[in-house]
């Protein structure tokens, strides 16, 4: 069927009464299965969008059969949600034999034509929107619904201001089968996880829509999607295998966007920080996002089975004094004038458990430009070139770059029981928040390493020139010792140091020979 035909189609529309009730008044948007229209309820006396379904010639009846059940849960997803950032679905009607959905009308534009008719945003404007959908989508997946669609195109800008996510139509509902065929991708390749593209047999996840949203607001402030490419084939080989460029036109979003284009989804910044971090961009921000970290007690830092475990612990927790003496041994004169870039509670900030589920058990030979160092406790890192080894006291090992204000510290560390989560939000988080100025989470999350638990902690805090970001893995080897691995940075530069922090993680070599 030829676009003309379509159009005609449409026009022939016009005026028509779906189900005995919806007026067909102006066709406002078009796609390949479907085209909405403005119409009035001739019951309420209201204008409505009717979402009609159209089924190409060629399709084999199975094929027909997903596309009316995809609609069908389209409206179903979306009517589990309650939340002004969401589409509200009213009804579902059949029209010549055809399902249509009967939403709210919205009058409009797409974010998707707004940015092909003003190009790139302002920040300010692109993190308003962001926390539009951040909040959309927090609430679709507490509702246990998958957007796996979230793309400029399905975000509505309204004329009064409203923001809202649209188009539930390949959304997926928890403990509801995939309605794609086996090995089949569904979805806008720009915007698909990499994980959707290593695997069309693993199911996504929040993060998925969540790395959706990242690549969205790219576009929005840079006026392209992160990894453009000439063809699908060769988008989806960046997305899975490539660096994006970094920003250069986000600002304040910068944090948000990298957190968010993290390739392992278990790194990823959750929703919950990516509201909290747009909120406090859009100086709309009235309350913690977070529950309050417990302060009531503090664990034994020794680990299970050994009580005691005080040299360590001073270790651990080393006095502003001392972190103030360790940052201008080891950094000089920079160090000392911007405080402290590895915090200042002296170990990065306790942790515990152990490394990432897409991390190998086979360690990584050090890259270009790398060497392999010893660090702390016999274990052994692959280091950049030119980075100086220094000591601090209590005897741990840093590495220092040329600049003096970025460092990576592998640490050999001891904690009560073996959750790194609760052991930061009790304690350390609060200890962390206290003693640097600025401090807020990014990240902190489960994961795995080497096919074990671990914690993944990452955040930023104020310099006395300028923000910092650190990131830290904290796991446990074969036989049980526990380490973090500690990198930061200025937070501006912090695209350019990450891949430190992901190549000491993949090559770590530990003490017990794993």
């Amino acid at each position: 069927m030829g676009s003309g035909e379509v159009d005609d189609l449409a026009v022939s529309d016009l005026g028509r009464l779906v189900a005995d009730r919806y007026q067909l008044v102006e066709r406002v948007g078009s796609g390949g299965m479907g085209t909405v229209w403005r119409a009035e309820d001739r019951l309420l006396g209201r204008h409505v969008a009717v979402k009609k379904l159209r089924i190409p010639p060629h399709l084999h009846e199975d094929e027909v059969h997903r596309l009316y059940e995809r609609t069908r849960r389209e409206a179903r997803s979306a009517a589990r949600i309650t939340h002004p950032n969401v589409i509200v679905v009213y009804d579902v009607v059949d029209d010549e034999g055809l399902p249509c959905i009967v939403m709210e009308y919205i009058p409009s534009r797409t974010l998707s034509d707004v940015l092909k008719q003003r190009g790139a945003l302002p920040p300010d404007e692109a993190a308003r929107i962001g926390r539009a959908m951040a909040a959309a989508l927090r609430a679709a997946h507490d509702a246990g619904v998958l957007h796996r669609d979230v793309k400029p195109a399905n975000v509505l800008l309204g004329n009064d201001g409203r923001i809202v996510l649209t188009d539930f139509g390949i959304a997926m509902e928890s403990g509801t089968s995939s309605l794609t065929k086996s090995g089949e991708l569904i979805g806008s390749i720009r915007y698909l996880a990499p994980e959707r593209l290593r695997s069309t047999h693993t199911e996504p996840g929040p993060a998925s829509d969540l790395w959706a949203l990242g690549a969205t607001l790219y576009q929005a402030v840079e006026g392209r999607p992160p990894f453009r490419r000439d063809t699908p084939i060769e988008t989806a080989y960046a997305i899975a295998t490539d660096p994006y460029e970094a920003p250069r036109n986000a600002g304040h979003l910068t944090p948000v966007i990298e957190g968010l284009l993290v390739k392992d989804p278990d790194r990823r910044m959750d929703v919950h920080e990516v509201e909290r971090h747009l909120a406090d961009a859009t100086g709309t921000r009235t309350a913690p996002l977070d529950p309050p970290t417990r302060t009531d007690r503090v664990p034994d830092l020794a680990p299970p089975g050994r009580k005691g475990g005080g040299n360590r612990r001073r270790t651990v927790l080393l006095s502003v004094s001392a972190l103030a003496l360790a940052a201008c041994v080891a950094g000089g004169a920079l160090w000392w004038l911007e405080g402290n870039p590895f915090g200042r509670h002296g170990h990065p900030s306790g942790a515990a458990a152990a490394p990432s589920a897409s991390a190998s058990p086979t360690v990584s030979a050090p890259p270009a430009g790398y060497h392999l160092a010893k660090a702390d406790g016999g274990v052994s890192v692959p280091v950049r070139d030119g980075w100086t080894r220094k000591t601090l006291p209590g005897g741990e090992v840093a590495y220092i770059d040329p600049s003096g204000l970025v460092g990576l510290r592998v640490n050999v560390v001891q904690f009560g029981g073996a959750d790194p989560l609760r052991h930061w939000r009790e304690t350390e988080e609060d200890q962390t928040r206290r003693d640097n100025p600025g401090y807020e989470r990014v990240r902190m999350a489960e994961t795995t390493f080497r096919e074990r638990p671990a914690g993944y902690w990452e955040f930023t805090f104020d310099g006395r020139a300028r923000k910092f970001r650190a990131a830290e893995l904290a796991f446990a080897g074969a036989d049980g010792t526990q380490y973090v691995i500690y990198l930061s940075a200025p937070d501006a530069q912090w695209h350019e140091y990450r891949q430190v922090f992901d190549t000491a993680v993949d090559g770590v070599r530990l003490g017990d020979g794993t």
